[in-house]
């Protein structure tokens, strides 16, 4: 499917047009008032550039190195759970997107894809668990990841209560049966198209990489999804889990330098500074704006990587100008999904490619490498990085 994305925002206005109700709040929305939600991509906005005049930057360099391997540029493709309701082309699809343009793509523990499939896509697949079934589960999802040939491990630590959603939205269904497609019926009637695009793929939802149920059989997502706060993990379990795994380690969800610390202490060989995109509580501050004391505190010892409100080039300059390796986008490269599967991911990632280069360029930057806070103006004080609107727009 062909389609011309020009920004990120067209993006998203397209997977409005494109998705039901209930699928695009699942992508757009977060808890409670989403004040984090809006905070996290507010707060870049303050951020401001100081540019280096007179170096005539024609062609900057956009490759880094993160967890051991050079990228094209400092995007991550984050890792989201089952896609297949955004677009048939699903984890595939944004993995084939993500290896033409020369990136990894973390992959959930609840994706709708097998891990090997996935990595056939994308010889850079990162592979993302939670706590599901303890240990003894977790062993299995390692051993799992290691055969499917993932390179990097990610433990999501920040899930360990579900709070609640403000949004009026139809919830998902758990599984494909009558009584749920009559339920959804409303949600869908006027999108033929997503509705024959999603029976074409097969109306299966299962989670492959997750611990199989009690029969043997792969677990369903509502099955999962009961699992997911069961048993969040202790330090403890970091530091069992590095021994159990001998690539890469990624901590996901680090907001103090404390835990950072701690993250380090356990042996991991990254952190992503996240708060879950305001998907797990509200009112914590942004991402990026715990970013600086934690990768002041790390980053030296530790890749520090940052996940939350990135929407364009400039905002990954920014972040990578702050001490950040690289970040991990979700929102941005779902919208693009929905807009145009594979095609419409592709679009998404050379949109940040250009803006990257283009910001590096405009600051006076020869290279991801050699961004430093001289290319940013005094950063702005902590109570006004979080200041977000409180009233809530689900537009």
């Amino acid at each position: 499917m062909s389609v011309t994305i020009s920004s990120v925002e067209h993006a998203r206005k397209l997977a409005r047009r494109r998705l039901p109700p209930a699928v695009f709040h699942y992508i757009e929305g977060g808890k409670e008032n989403e004040r984090t939600v809006r905070a996290n991509e507010l707060a870049f906005g303050r951020v401001l550039f100081d540019p280096h005049l007179g170096e005539a930057i024609k062609r900057a360099e956009t490759k880094v190195k993160v967890l051991g391997r050079e990228i094209a540029m400092p995007v991550v493709i984050a890792p989201t759970g089952f896609i297949r309701i955004v677009h048939k082309d699903a984890e595939p699809g944004a993995a084939r997107a993500a290896h033409a343009a020369g990136i990894p793509i973390a992959i959930s523990h609840l994706s709708g894809a097998p891990a090997r499939d996935i990595c056939a896509q994308n010889d850079d697949t990162w592979f993302q668990i939670y706590m599901i079934n303890g240990r003894e589960g977790v062993k299995a999802s390692i051993e799992l990841a290691r055969a499917a040939g993932c390179r990097v491990l990610v433990l999501t630590i920040d899930l360990s209560a579900i709070t609640p959603f403000d949004r009026i939205s139809r919830a998902l269904p758990s599984k494909a049966d009558l009584a749920n497609a009559i339920a959804f019926l409303p949600e869908v009637w006027d999108r033929p198209g997503w509705l024959l695009a999603l029976l074409a793929g097969g109306l299966t939802m299962n989670c492959p990489n997750a611990p199989p149920s009690p029969d043997g059989g792969a677990m369903a997502v509502g099955d999962v999804g009961k699992l997911l706060t069961a048993t969040p993990p202790t330090w403890d379990d970091v530091a069992w889990i590095r021994k159990q795994w001998d690539g890469p380690l990624l901590i996901k969800g680090v907001m103090r330098v404390a835990d950072a610390r701690r993250a380090l202490e356990c042996g991991a060989d990254g952190i992503s500074v996240s708060n879950h995109g305001g998907k797990v509580i509200d009112g914590v501050p942004a991402a990026v704006s715990v970013l600086p004391e934690i990768a002041e505190a790390v980053a030296d010892k530790i890749d520090v990587l940052l996940d939350g409100g990135v929407r364009r080039g400039a905002d990954v300059v920014r972040a990578c100008a702050l001490g950040a390796k690289a970040v991990l986008i979700g929102r941005p490269y779902l919208w693009g999904l929905a807009a145009g599967g594979e095609a419409g991911v592709a679009s998404v990632l050379r949109l940040f490619q250009r803006g990257v280069a283009a910001t590096l360029s405009a600051i006076g930057c020869p290279s991801i490498q050699a961004l430093d806070r001289s290319f940013l103006r005094p950063l702005p004080d902590r109570t006004i990085w979080n200041d977000a609107p409180t009233v809530t727009r689900f537009d």
